[in-house]
């Protein structure tokens, strides 16, 4: 892969690097009152176990960031090490200031530059949090958002524009007005202190074609490293398919070193969903690997019974909960690609193509399943205990096959 590009720059967040050659970090965000240091404590915890490398917590109020020091204590003593990043919004200058604990204990601070403060209390305020990160040594992500841009710049832009021989369209200008809010407000952090290894950009708006050009202009105007998502992406497939949509373009253009999927949870939903897409997106365009890839076929007019359908999910979601000790145990399992396929037309080459693959019989076949690995077909299961069989050799494979590290 020829992907190039990248922010040059690195930024350290506690233990994890972020640009300057390093892997692209996926990030999450809790939806805990984190004021609730059990509540939040446990789902930072299930996010981390699912690959997040950074999480967010809200720091809205004294009580959340009164809550962030024993919350990161909490997670030390779990041997949970991820690095929280506090999110704030209006009041955040007060926050860290009148909790020394809560900004020793965040790895990093998010500033939205449209709403640190308003009109002659604006610049006080940003430049009482950039002297806060300068204290600590922390870095800091200035993220602008389009749902709470800084009014003044766009009405002074809008105004420039209207006295243009030729005015560009409202979206164009706002996009500029986006763009300018993060480099404006980058410069001035440094002017205060921060060092220029310290910032992270982000630019988050809901739209893909926004996202798309406001990112690429970005990225041709600065090195910092870049935050990579869409805001308010949605729920469900709209979500998923809108993030992808987007950041597959950027990535694919070496742009973003660190991403995050915002989704919207279900109901009681799954959190972990957000940090599953996001290493998804990584691994199925080559970028990075995170777990086993399971290659499963759709299903046609062959394939009439839904027994490769319930092993393909079956695999998946065994190989999902054994990767974590996988991936401690066993060197480079997370690129191992398995196949879990439902009739002769092309099971048996896309399991020899895959690692360890299964080619279960279609409608009118034989009722055996050939077994592939690494290319050749080593044994042909048949009978009712075909799924249980085909998982305990992908275990017998996984333990054969990749090495085990030197300090298990």
């Amino acid at each position: 892969m020829s992907i190039q590009r990248r922010s040059t720059v690195a930024v350290t967040i506690g233990t994890v690097r972020v640009g300057g050659g390093a892997p692209i970090v996926v990030q999450s965000m809790t939806n805990t009152d984190t004021a609730d240091v059990a509540a939040t404590a446990q789902q930072v915890q299930a996010l981390a176990r699912a690959g997040s490398e950074l999480v967010r917590v809200t720091v809205n109020t004294a009580e959340a960031a009164a809550a962030v020091a024993p919350l990161r204590e909490r997670l030390e003593q779990a041997g949970v090490t991820v690095p929280l990043i506090g999110d704030f919004h209006f009041n955040g200058h007060k926050l860290l200031a009148e909790h020394p604990a809560c900004a020793q204990a965040l790895a990093k601070y998010r500033i939205n530059p449209g709403n640190v403060g308003r009109g002659s209390k604006r610049d006080p305020q940003f430049a009482q949090m950039i002297e806060t990160a300068c204290r600590y040594g922390k870095p800091v992500r200035i993220g602008v958002n389009w749902g709470s841009l800084d009014a003044e710049l766009l009405t002074r832009l809008m105004d420039e524009n209207s006295q243009r021989a030729a005015p560009r369209g409202a979206q164009e200008v706002m996009r500029e007005a986006v763009v300018q809010s993060a480099l404006s407000s980058a410069a001035r952090a440094e002017e205060l202190g921060l060092a220029h290894e310290r910032i992270v950009l982000s630019a988050k708006v809901s739209g893909v074609q926004d996202l798309i050009a406001i990112y690429r202009d970005l990225a041709s105007r600065c090195d910092y490293p870049l935050h990579l998502g869409l805001t308010e992406a949605g729920m469900g497939s709209k979500g998923i398919v809108a993030s992808t949509a987007g950041m597959a373009v950027l990535l694919q253009e070496g742009i973003g070193d660190t991403i995050r999927v915002s989704l919207t949870p279900e109901p009681a939903g799954d959190r972990t969903q957000e940090v599953q897409v996001a290493q998804e997106i990584l691994q199925t365009m080559g970028l990075r690997s995170f777990a086993p890839l399971v290659v499963a076929c759709p299903g046609c007019g062959r394939t009439t019974s839904t027994v490769f359908q319930q092993l393909a999910q079956r695999i998946q979601a065994h190989i999902r909960e054994r990767m974590p000790q996988w991936r401690q145990d066993y060197a480079g399992v997370e690129d191992m690609r398995v196949a879990v396929m439902g009739c002769v037309v092309n099971g048996p080459g896309e399991s020899r193509h895959a690692n360890i693959g299964i080619s279960l019989p279609g409608t009118g076949e034989r009722p055996v399943a050939p077994v592939y690995e690494d290319g050749e077909k080593t044994v042909t299961l048949k009978g009712e205990r075909i799924a249980e069989e085909f998982q305990q050799l992908v275990e017998q494979y996984v333990a054969r096959r990749y090495a085990r590290r030197a300090d298990r």
